[in-house]
């Protein structure tokens, strides 16, 4: 008997919808649990010899909520703890939509974290810019909002620019740079301030913001994600580096799929001229 081909698209359509929702279930119950550890050797124009090899531990968007347990984020803090970064940097979004209810939880489970050179933050859009800051404090960060500060390490001059995820003209972030080091990491939440920093000629940038796409599909990608400049991992303009974090929870839907979460340790080594 011949195969009618309403019959075939039928067919498809349920292996289709039937994949699709084993890709979600794998993606809620295993992928979103799955931390990793990423080491990156991140090549920064000028880097002054003294700082190579400098290891900066970063860890961000939490979104501690429902979804995103203190398991989950302890896990995370203990994985980055193992690494002994020199220095770490905390990247925003610790909570979802601002929920009150976490900010306190988020700080406590990132208290464990130390470094012999300090553990700094920024915030992100999901970040208030009151109890946020007060619960990080509390918790042992140092909070950089629009603000620089100076760190001596080994012997060299390295500066810290922090800024909101809302500070994005060119001149408000260069108002922030009289002064500073050559040697300066530009901590923005959003990887799109990498124009802004690499006209200003920052060496490095740090964020996250993205999830890494949190949904990356075979052949198409991170569909959430195509207006970044960097979706995950390195990249560069011109002379200045970008680093972007896949982060360790999750937004909108519960669910990773080919995007596990991680924490990031990023080894400092001199770009080839």
């Amino acid at each position: 008997m011949p195969v009618s081909r309403r019959a075939v698209l039928k067919t498809i359509l349920a292996t289709t919808a039937g994949a699709i929702g084993a890709t979600g279930a794998r993606g809620y119950f295993y992928e979103r649990h799955r931390l990793e550890v990423t080491r990156a050797m991140i090549p920064v124009t000028a880097l002054p010899p003294a700082l190579a090899g400098m290891r900066i531990g970063l860890i961000t968007d939490l979104h501690r909520s429902r979804w995103v347990s203190h398991e989950d984020v302890a896990h995370a803090v203990d994985a980055l703890m193992a690494e002994r970064p020199d220095l770490i940097v905390l990247g925003g979004d610790y909570v979802t939509w601002g929920d009150r209810r976490y900010v306190g939880a988020s700080a406590d489970a990132l208290a464990p974290l130390s470094a012999p050179y300090g553990v700094f933050a920024i915030l992100g859009n999901h970040d208030n810019d009151h109890d946020t800051p007060l619960a990080l404090t509390k918790a042992g960060a140092q909070v950089l909002r629009d603000q620089r500060t100076r760190l001596t390490i080994r012997g060299e001059t390295l500066d810290l620019v922090g800024i909101r995820f809302w500070t994005r003209r060119a001149a408000d972030i260069a108002s922030l740079l009289h002064g500073a080091a050559p040697m300066t990491v530009l901590l923005a939440h959003d990887p799109r301030r990498l124009a802004e920093a690499s006209g200003l000629s920052i060496p490095l940038v740090l964020s996250g913001h993205t999830h890494g796409g949190q949904v990356v599909l075979p052949l198409i990608g991170a569909v959430a994600a195509k207006q970044f400049p960097v979706v995950a991992g390195i990249g560069r303009r011109n002379r200045t580096a970008l680093f972007v974090s896949r982060g360790v929870g999750t937004i909108y839907l519960p669910v990773r799929v080919n995007c596990p979460p991680e924490v990031a340790v990023l080894t400092l080594q001199p770009s080839p001229a």
